[in-house]
């Protein structure tokens, strides 16, 4: 079978793809990184989602720009192996799957550790493999299936981000917290004084919240309508889009509650926040949405890392018959969808901060060679005079 026979059936405009990416990244994860986040930034958060932002801007637009010359699933593979030369291609290949594979098992994880707590006379496992047929069976069905379930899961939680915010405003403006809508200190610290250490460690921290605007973006590349402008409009919408709810949602937060020192639990600051100004009613709502999230997120990984794998079987990196094989029906890799699967029940015994340092290293290793194929595609190959380059390659410095 040659490579044309192999190819991905275009379905997605615009706004399904944005809706993937925020899928992915799950965007109740301000919620639950928000105490720890407090600590490493001394209760700066929302200057540290800003820092973050900022960064992560950089990197959406060096995606989106590959995915203009690239138009291709593969991602962060395909860009280096094009640009840079096949073998980085294939080590970078080899380290954004610690990514992509690893992401559902952390969403596995999560299911399980939080319905265990929920319904104790059940065995995690049970959720865990539950979880895993269910998103399993949606991608191989398609991405159609997988839009309209996306839309419902993020409506859903951006509802829910809404409801705290009103609820916050309520409580404020009856003498709560900061008793004040907009405060100075919220971003600059009760002191007037930005401590830029406490900064930076806040926004490494929180540049991983930012997660999935890559993945489900660019590798589906060829799944998407006219990829070369939609592609790097969804990656820079999503991005953007995500900020803005991480900022928001840090902003209130710390002004309902100021002390950061004052939590009974940084890893669960947020449920006392949220009872805080909605009582359990509200919280039970978060805990529901945060379920409905992981699910999204475990959803849009599994068929983003599916698409690494088509792209290097494709190219041979890996035993095309399986690996560059598409289902006859539905057009997706249903193969690459049902290892990933068996591969994910690697979360019934691995540790959550195993799987969280492999994670951080794929997602940098990839971040860092996007950025140098950019510079390579637009500085050193391109047919541009030397001033535009010079130009180019300062906007990145």
């Amino acid at each position: 079978m040659n490579h044309s026979d192999e190819k991905l059936k275009p379905l997605l405009t615009l706004w399904p793809v944005v809706l993937f990416g925020c899928s992915f990244m799950a965007l109740a994860t301000a919620f639950s990184t928000y105490g720890v986040a407090a600590e490493m930034a001394h209760g700066l958060v929302t200057t540290s989602y800003l820092i973050a932002l900022v960064v992560m801007l950089f990197t959406a637009y060096s995606y989106g720009q590959m995915a203009k010359a690239y138009p291709f699933s593969g991602s962060a593979y395909t860009y280096s192996q094009k640009e840079l030369s096949p073998h980085v291609g294939f080590l970078v290949g080899w380290a954004i799957l610690m990514d992509y594979l690893f992401i559902p098992m952390v969403n596995y994880l999560l299911f399980g550790i939080f319905f265990s707590a929920q319904f104790p006379q059940i065995p995690s496992y049970v959720w865990i493999i539950g979880l895993i047929v269910i998103v399993t069976l949606i991608n191989i069905k398609g991405i159609r299936l997988a839009t309209h379930v996306n839309i419902v899961l993020t409506a859903v939680t951006v509802l829910f981000i809404a409801l705290f915010i009103i609820m916050s405003i309520k409580y404020l403006l009856n003498g709560g917290g900061t008793a004040a809508i907009f405060t100075p200190s919220t971003f600059l610290g009760s002191g007037g004084a930005v401590h830029f250490s406490y900064l930076t460690a806040g926004a490494a921290l929180l540049c991983f919240s930012f997660l999935g605007f890559d993945s489900a973006t660019t590798t589906f590349a060829e799944e998407t309508r006219q990829p070369e402008k939609t592609i790097p409009k969804a990656v820079i919408i999503i991005t953007l889009l995500g900020g803005a709810i991480f900022i928001l949602c840090s902003y209130f937060m710390q002004n309902v509650w100021p002390d950061y020192h004052r939590f009974a639990n940084p890893d669960s600051a947020a449920k006392e926040i949220i009872e805080k100004v909605g009582g359990p009613l509200l919280n039970a709502f978060f805990l529901t949405i945060y379920a409905l999230g992981i699910l999204g997120s475990a959803m849009a990984s599994q068929a983003s890392a599916a698409r690494i794998l088509f792209a290097m079987g494709r190219d041979g990196q890996l035993p095309k018959r399986f690996f560059g094989k598409l289902h006859h029906k539905y057009k997706t890799p249903y193969l690459n969808i049902l290892f990933i699967s068996v591969l994910s029940l690697s979360a019934l015994f691995l540790s959550l901060s195993l799987v969280a340092s492999f994670i951080n290293f794929g997602a940098f290793i990839a971040f860092i060679c996007v950025n140098l194929s950019v510079i390579a595609h637009y500085f050193f190959r391109s047919k541009k005079t030397l001033k535009k380059r010079l130009l180019l390659i300062f906007s990145y410095l």
